[in-house]
């Protein structure tokens, strides 16, 4: 496979999944803001999903501005209307390597946020309900490429992106979620704060599931990190990440494929023989800043030694 439909396979999916991760952020965010007791900001979710810029850090906490920044901001390079664009060209230039199908739902997806109408529905009508609707073009298009998309090399970038895109994610609202109790003590026991976080990953459910006690940031953080069965835990994610790279070994490149292994093995192994004892010795902060270092590393890694830089 050439490097440059590599690139665009990978880079695709991040996009998607990114795209994924703010809308549920945003939507869970949104019903916070409406209903919340304690004051509400919606900081973390720019520093998340937008960084620093003078617009972005000058930005009112106004529901619908931000929701207007983050969608349908043409300035905000991370908003979705952007990212969306971004996957779209990268789709078109594999066009050829996917079924038609998926084009098509990538193409529905793009008109949609596309739509001028949808900026201003977003400031008259439910957001939850819009947002709704984007999350359902994203669930469309993954049952898509799940029953149509050929099980191959491009496949395999293509669910690399997207689980390195989760874990990055699940790291930074874990990091800045758990920043924010530092700065703001009482949120340990504020029962609807934690609601939120488990909310934002889609891991609600499965948290009443498995801890009987109520809300602790221990049980969140075990969750989060060491769950091997929740699909936006960091162990998952990595998990995944090692088993579509496993699949790209052959003669051609297997210097290559070996240091990497080695790269993605050993966060594997870090994680994996880590728990929340030893993390909080060592520090959450600390604990969760070197691993999304290694996520970045496996990152740059692809683009060095599988894209050629593209």
């Amino acid at each position: 496979m050439l490097s440059r439909v590599a690139a665009s396979f990978y880079w695709l999916s991040r996009y998607i999944e990114r795209s994924d991760g703010m809308l549920r952020m945003l939507k869970i965010n949104y019903a916070s803001s409406q209903d919340a007791v304690q004051e509400f900001t919606w900081k973390p979710v720019i520093r998340i999903f937008a960084g620093h810029d003078e617009y972005s850090e000058a930005l009112e906490d106004s529901s619908r501005e931000v929701l207007k920044f983050m969608v349908t901001g043409k300035i905000n390079a991370n908003s979705i209307l952007n990212i969306i664009t971004l996957a779209r060209e990268n789709a078109r230039s594999v066009q050829e390597h996917i079924p038609k199908d998926l084009w098509q739902c990538l193409n529905e997806y793009y008109h949609t946020v596309k739509d001028p109408r949808l900026e201003k529905a977003l400031q008259r009508e439910d957001p939850i309900g819009l947002l709704d609707i984007l999350i359902k073009q994203v669930m469309l298009y993954y049952g898509t490429i799940e029953i149509t998309m050929e099980r191959g090399e491009g496949r395999s970038f293509m669910n690399i992106g997207k689980y390195l895109e989760r874990a990055i994610q699940s790291v930074d609202i874990l990091d800045t979620k758990f920043g924010s109790v530092g700065d703001n003590p009482d949120l340990l026991t504020d029962t609807s704060y934690w609601k939120h976080l488990l909310l934002s990953l889609g891991g609600y459910e499965l948290y009443l599931k498995t801890y009987r006690e109520g809300f602790e940031a221990a049980n969140i953080l075990e969750q989060v990190v060491l769950n091997n069965d929740f699909p936006r835990s960091v162990i998952y994610s990595v998990n995944n990440i090692q088993r579509y790279f496993d699949r790209l070994k052959s003669d051609s490149n297997i210097d290559t494929f070996r240091e990497m292994s080695f790269q993605i093995g050993r966060l594997q192994s870090r994680i994996k023989y880590s728990s929340v004892k030893t993390i909080e010795q060592e520090g959450l902060h600390s604990f969760l800043t070197q691993i999304r270092k290694e996520l970045y590393g496996i990152g740059n890694a692809l683009n060095e030694y599988y894209f050629a830089n593209s």
